[in-house]
């Protein structure tokens, strides 16, 4: 791999701050400063410093954000503030959103640069349920649960697989959990629509067996701990 590569990819920077790094002299390969990005190096056994720190190579990130309302889940927007921007210093170029949340949706959020593993979250053939949260507008019965058991039918552009919905509490203003395996756009919304019920508000709890950590608050994100990364790859 290129050294400059190597230093971008292990979040020391864009391309060119690597790239005035290297002027300045700050890189050390086995001892020796470099100043050339193009160098080759062998990440696994080459001995890299920068700024006389170790410098230690890892492929795949995974983090567990908690995903505030207000931000898109994308890895760049000219307008508004992503999911990427919250990383702060731990920003890198390769990072994504696995899926995504709307922009006022709460809730568990992964982000990786580990596409096998995105796909296999995302691929609704791997049916790997994702649980929400919601207050709704409105009272929801069992005649509901019974619907998003079979299925939903809105319109002739969208259709919904069969759902696991649980009332918590049903009044004027319902709180429920609903399971589904799969991501289509406003999906939660607009199953709620197909049964004449509005979503106030959104969270999700779960993606399959990775739970959102109850410590982190709305903004906040953490490394995955071994048992959660084990438990998803």
């Amino acid at each position: 791999m290129r050294l400059d590569k190597f230093l971008a990819n292990a979040g020391i920077g864009s391309r060119s701050e690597v790239k005035q790094y290297l002027k300045k002299g700050m890189v050390q390969v086995n001892g020796l400063v470099v100043k050339k990005g193009d160098l080759t190096i062998h990440e696994n056994s080459d001995r890299i410093l920068f700024q006389s720190q170790p410098v230690e190579y890892e492929k795949y990130y995974y983090y567990m954000l908690n995903k505030p309302q207000g931000v898109v889940s994308a890895t760049e927007d000219n307008f508004q503030k992503t999911v990427l921007d919250l990383l702060g210093d731990c920003r890198r170029n390769d990072l994504f959103p696995v899926g995504r949340l709307d922009k006022d949706t709460e809730g568990l959020l992964l982000i990786t640069n580990d596409g096998a593993l995105a796909h296999r979250l995302l691929s609704p053939k791997k049916h790997v349920g994702k649980v929400y949260y919601a207050r709704i507008e409105g009272k929801v019965t069992e005649k509901d649960v019974n619907d998003f058991r079979e299925g939903l039918v809105f319109d002739e552009e969208f259709s919904a697989l069969p759902a696991n919905l649980r009332i918590l509490s049903s009044d004027d203003i319902s709180e429920i959990e609903v399971e589904i395996f799969e991501g289509k756009f406003h999906q939660v919304k607009r199953m709620f629509q197909a049964v004449n019920k509005k979503v106030l508000f959104l969270k999700r709890l779960s993606i399959g067996p990775l739970k959102l950590d109850s410590n982190l608050k709305p903004g906040e994100f953490r490394p995955l701990t071994e048992s959660e990364l084990h438990s998803i790859l």
